[in-house]
């Protein structure tokens, strides 16, 4: 099926009705958490990856795995153990009964991709998704292979038990579009949630999106305009987050030991497309760029030991930054 509208504004339009949809249709499994699945939606639109921060029992799987179904797109999950292997990962060659080497995908190889508590496997294994990530394919013995498009990385870490992990490299952090922290739900949230949870009959979402749909509006998000003063703005946001550089902030300077790179800026101009797309409007502002700062910059700076003793939150950092 071939796509056409009359022109990007009226493409943006039917955008922000399929997000309507897809939010309704989500509503039906996942209850309350807005915010999460408007981000989640956001950078999966954006072509980025998330990084999705909570406790266990948030149905953090429930909620990616809902998202593939409303958008039609294949689901892979990967539990990521300490003896987990990069060929576990990305696959292997085995040698066939012809004798001759033959190429099996592993569960890589999927639109989405649930990264289960990534922090738990060695920096090795974790370095097996950098290149699916950032180049969309992977490398075993010599040949390259493509990863499916639309690809996209939601990948999980238990904020709780920090024994027996292992940081994320900062490389390997910088690649995450977004980090979004999931929080509890409310008291009438978790009865509604117990409530559907414990009866049968559970509610079946349906397919809002085809695939030439996503990769059309993701195409259509890189396409919105911006004014010059949000690039500057943006640019000049992420340079305030650089201790002892041109530019940076005295919080910078007093609460951090690195601040985040360009990428930063990029992304925080992506967001702010999508985030006024999202919410009907053509080109972003500075309160775009504003709402989605917290989630592009939160796991690109690195607090010091000033920081930390005196309880200052990376969150207090981007708000001062902000002001």
């Amino acid at each position: 099926m071939s796509i056409q509208y009359k022109d990007d504004i009226e493409a943006v339009s039917a955008f922000v009705e399929k997000y309507q949809e897809l939010k309704q249709e989500i509503a039906k499994v996942i209850i309350g958490q807005d915010d999460v699945v408007q981000q989640t939606l956001m950078s999966l639109f954006s072509r980025g990856h998330g990084l999705l921060i909570g406790v266990p029992g948030l149905a953090k799987t429930l909620l990616v795995s809902t998202i593939s179904e409303v958008l039609g797109l294949s689901f892979s999950r990967i539990q990521f153990t300490p003896d987990l292997m990069p060929s576990d990962i990305v696959g292997s060659e085995i040698l066939g009964d012809d004798r001759q080497f033959k190429y099996i995908k592993g569960p890589i190889f999927a639109n989405i991709l649930l990264a289960d508590e990534i922090n738990r496997t060695p920096p090795k294994t974790q370095s097996a998704l950098l290149e699916a990530m950032q180049e969309h394919m992977v490398t075993v013995a010599g040949k390259s292979y493509p990863v499916p498009d639309p690809f996209f990385v939601l990948a999980t870490q238990n904020p709780i038990e920090q024994e027996g992990t292992y940081p994320l490299p900062e490389a390997q952090l910088d690649r995450f579009m977004f980090n979004i922290i999931l929080d509890y739900p409310t008291f009438e949230e978790e009865i509604q949630v117990v409530k559907q949870t414990t009866t049968p009959g559970q509610h079946k979402p349906n397919v809002v999106l085809s695939q030439e749909e996503i990769i059309y509006f993701q195409n259509l998000i890189r396409r919105v305009p911006v004014a010059d003063n949000v690039y500057e703005y943006a640019v000049r946001l992420a340079s305030k987050t650089r201790p002892h550089e041109k530019g940076a902030h005295e919080w910078a300077n007093k609460y951090l030991n690195w601040g985040a790179g360009p990428r930063a800026s990029q992304y925080l101009i992506i967001g702010a497309k999508c985030h006024a797309a999202i919410h009907g409007k053509y080109s972003p502002d500075i309160e775009n760029v504003n709402s989605i700062a917290n989630i592009v910059l939160r796991h690109r700076i690195v607090r010091n030991f000033k920081a930390e003793a005196e309880g200052i939150s990376t969150d207090d950092i981007i708000r001062k930054l902000m002001d």
